[in-house]
Parts: structure tokens; sequence; C-alpha cells
């Protein structure tokens, strides 16, 4: 990291102003200006290094400028790399990079909407985060309150492109849908069947999270980080809790480390099963999904007994984990493993025996691989288009570093190896939960509490079922926070969706958006 460092000093040395005091696991550099453009190339080019989020934050009462942070992960090394640009109050603009960096452009114009920042020559400058019809308002600075009532509001709603042409029609889908899912619109236009492009509108229901964050005291933060996204209860929180603990230095004792990871894995698994039953549902193979949800109930009791949670909320705490296991509750796992492998082992066979299955999620959705690493697609959705990311093996945290396992990588990029990709992940994921059960360690289950020094920041990453979940903190004084950013898998992949289902007929959506299965929740937050 010392080389990268004089590196950029050397090649930049009228835009590199410092290095922040180091921290476990990351290294923050400082830029003197809002141009990152070029430091932010040359990591990418010269050094293989993934833009993987961009983020502000106001500090325009303490130090008189806004911040844009720019977080890199490079091949072979396990830090992270955070650029930190200052942007003058006064002169509240900086380079977008979307025009050359289509995976920064959500991310861009949220700090647009969010802080009233321009992202100046942005090839799409129009809300994302904030709809059309929303008043001029910046809600993420630090001069908006929180209880600020906004007045009625008017004014035209998200206008949609144009369906031009002799036989094309609109299409246009929710934002209410027929079952539980939160809203989001997806506005197709068709000729015949086949889709011709479709247009997506998100943050419908925008819970202002990143805002209740701040000033929040941090053991409670916890439960608000659990409640981002509900089937990624613990991945989120587990997040947020390494983030406090690399700010803080706190060191997690091994007995929580494995159980955070036994409990990360259970909630991989069982996601994972049920999105293969859901799958199958779209194709109209229901008896497929009705085995998959009686296999995952035997997780979700598993859940249950290990937590007091099906959704493993109320277990994640700052410096490990709520509550020690008794050894009756320990005992539970195994045979509820070997019972789930069993089972799987029949759900899957069951699959794969369907030729009408098969003929249904082949070639269908395909999102190429290069457009997936244009777009930055992580997870489940990237390892199927050939992007071989996964923050348990390339940043390790937990227990990881002590286990093995393989990380499934395919080119095709279809439903049918998103599902397979899932498939493979369950296996290595239930040969985690025995390696790490089996290694548990006695001990303390927890760090003792302490108080967290103010003026701290650091990441926090977790990869989640759907993939890499980011948080990042900066942490305020008497034990609260003053800035929280969190980063959903989904707001990288919901663009992707779009390129996967260009050339698709309209009936194998369902199906398409069920093999991303991305998180309404986590993108508004």
């Amino acid at each position: 990291m010392t080389s990268l460092l004089e590196d950029l000093r050397e090649r930049f040395p009228e835009q590199v102003r410092a290095s922040a005091e180091p921290v476990s696991g990351q290294v923050t550099i400082s830029l003197n200006g809002p141009d990152a453009t070029a430091v932010v190339k040359h990591l990418m080019t010269e050094y293989a290094a993934r833009l993987a989020s961009v983020f502000g934050e106001d500090r325009v009462a303490a130090e008189g400028v806004f911040y844009n942070y720019y977080v890199f992960d490079r091949p072979g090394d396990a830090s992270w790399v955070i650029v930190k640009a200052p942007i003058p109050a006064d002169q509240p603009s900086f380079p977008s990079l979307a025009a050359e960096l289509p995976a920064v452009n959500w991310q861009e114009r949220e700090i647009q909407d969010w802080f009233g920042v321009e992202a100046a020559g942005h090839p799409n400058p129009r809300r994302v985060a904030l709809h059309d019809n929303w008043p001029d308002v910046h809600p993420l600075r630090k001069d908006f309150a929180l209880g600020t009532v906004l007045p009625p509001f008017e004014g035209e709603r998200h206008v949609y492109r144009p369906t031009l042409g002799e036989g094309v029609f609109r299409i246009p889908v929710g934002p209410v849908h027929a079952g539980i899912i939160e809203p989001g619109h997806f506005n197709f236009a068709v000729a015949g069947e086949p889709i011709l492009y479709l247009q997506l509108r998100m943050f419908y229901t925008h819970k202002a999270t990143e805002k209740l964050f701040e000033s929040m005291p941090i053991p409670r933060a916890v439960f608000l980080a659990e409640s981002i996204s509900g089937d990624s209860a613990f991945s989120h929180a587990t997040a947020f809790c390494a983030a406090i603990e690399r700010a803080a230095e706190i060191e997690v004792p091994a007995r929580a480390r494995y159980a955070r990871t036994i409990l990360l894995e259970l909630e991989r698994i069982a996601n994972h099963i049920a999105d293969i039953g859901a799958i199958a549902t779209d194709v109209g193979f229901g008896i497929a999904n009705a085995h998959a949800g009686r296999v995952r109930e035997m997780l979700l009791g598993l859940h249950e007994t290990l937590t007091g949670s099906r959704s493993l909320r109320g277990m994640a705490r700052v410096g490990g984990v709520r509550r020690d296991w008794q050894p009756l509750q320990i005992a539970r796992i195994a045979p509820t493993i070997d019972a789930v492998e069993r089972e799987f082992r029949d759900l899957v066979a069951l699959i794969q025996s369907s030729d009408s299955t098969r003929d249904r999620l082949e070639h269908t959705g395909v999102l190429r691989p290069e457009k997936a690493k244009t777009l930055g697609v992580v997870g489940v959705a990237g390892r199927a288009s050939g992007v071989d990311l996964d923050v348990r093996r390339d940043h390790p945290y937990a227990a990881y570093a002590k286990l093995e396992f393989r990380v499934p990588v395919y080119q095709a990029g279809d439903v049918r190896h998103r599902m397979q990709v899932r498939i493979d992940e369950v296996g290595e994921s239930l040969r985690i939960v025995r390696a790490a059960t089996a290694a548990l360690p006695g001990g303390a289950h927890r760090a003792p509490a302490q108080p967290i020094p103010p003026g701290r920041c650091a990441l926090g990453a977790v990869e989640g079922w759907r993939g890499e979940i980011l948080h990042w903190v900066r942490t305020g004084e008497d034990n609260r926070l003053e800035r929280c950013k969190v980063k959903d898998p989904s707001i990288n992949n919901w663009p992707a969706i779009v390129e996967a289902v260009e050339g698709n007929i309209i009936a194998d959506f369902p199906v398409i958006n069920k093999s991303f299965n991305l998180s309404y929740s986590g993108t508004d937050r």
C-alpha cells in the first residue's frame, strides 16, 4: 500500500494532498480539489482497481466543504482504497465519471439529489432518488432537519421515453404489484411480444435510512441496519458492525467471528433456496417451489432456535453477537444441515429433470460478461456473467480467512446460470456451516462494551446473499453517528435488468426479474 501512495503522490503531486491515518484494512487518500478523474483512471488502468462505490458527505459546517468518496478494491489486496475529494460549498460541483463508467450513474445522481452537488457532464442528470415532483430540497444536507414537513408535491411526475414506431406499444408494470413486494415501475416498449427496451423507476418508498442514522446512538443503529432489507437483516447489520469495529479498533472474539459466519451462511442458504423455488414457479413448475418452501422452512426453524428470529434479527451487535449459544442449540445445526442437504439435492434433481424448465431458462435474460463488468454488477448476477468477485474471499471478515470454499463463476449470464450459481453456493455454504460449527471455539461471544471515539471513518463490507454490501461510517460525539452510507448490491444491479430483458418476450420478464431478485427496500433505503 505504501508503494501505491508513493506512486499517486509522484504522478499527481498537485492533486494528492495526503493520506489519512491508516485504519486496519483500508487507506484513505485526500485530494486537493473535486476533480478525481485522473486519479480514478490511473487506479483503474494501472492497478486494475474496481470502483466499488461513490458517495457524498456534508462537512460544510465543520470544514466548509462537501466530500465525495471513491471506494476501490484491487485484485490480490485485501485492503480498500478510498479517495476523498473536497467540493467547495460555494461551488458545489464535481466532474462526472458516468459517461465512461456507467457503474456510477445512479450513485452520482444520488449525490445530486441528496446533497445538491452537481455531477457536471453527467449524461443523464435527471433525478433518480428524489422523484420529479419533489420540491427542491436536499435531505442529506446537515441543515435539513429530519422532522421537516414538506409541502404537497406538485408538478409533473416522471416522463418516460415515448414509444415510437408502427406496432410499438408501451406496457407499464407497477409500481404497485400483485404480490407483497415493494413498489417499482417497469415501463416496457414492445413490438408484438419481443421487448425493445425497458425503463425503470425506483425509490417509491424512500425511508430516510441514512438520515435516521445521523445522531443515532450506535447500539440502537444496529437495529436500523437490520431493517434496510428484510431478507438480508444479518448481512446489513454485520456490515454496519464491522464498520464501527474497524473505526474503534474493536477486536471481535473468535467465537463471535465463527458465529457470525454460521449465521451469514444460513441467511444465504435460505434465500438461495427460496429463489430457486421462485424461479421454478415463474416457468410454471409450482411443485418444485413447494419443495423449496419446505426445505427453507427447515432453515427458518434453525434460525429461530439460534437467534429467536426466523429472519435472524436481534443477534448482531458491535463487538460480536448479542447472545451466546448453548450446547443444545449448537447440536441442532448439524442434523438440520444434513437434512437440508439431502432434500436440496432432491430438489435440484427434480428441476434438472424437467426439459421444459431447462428450455425456459437457457438463453433467457442473457447479461453478457462485458456488460456486467461495465455496469459494475456484483453478487449472484455478476458471477453468472463472469464477474469473479466475492468479499468473503477478497476482503475476509468474520471467520472466512480460516475456511475453504469455492466461488462459482460462469460466463453464459442467462437465467439458468444465475440459478446454477445459487445451487453451487448452497453446496459451498453448507460446507462452510459444517466447518465453522466443528471449529467453533470457546470463549467470549462479544467484546466488552466501550465508548466509540468520535471523528473516526471506516468501511465495513459483507458478501450478502445478493452480493457486496458496504457500510461507511463517520462516528460522532457521545457514542453517536454523524454519517452512515449504505450500499446494497441492488443499486448496482437494477440497470443490468434493462440489458438482460432486451430482445426477450414479455412473458419471460417475471423469471428474468426473479433470477436477479433485487431489493426494492435496499435500493430505496
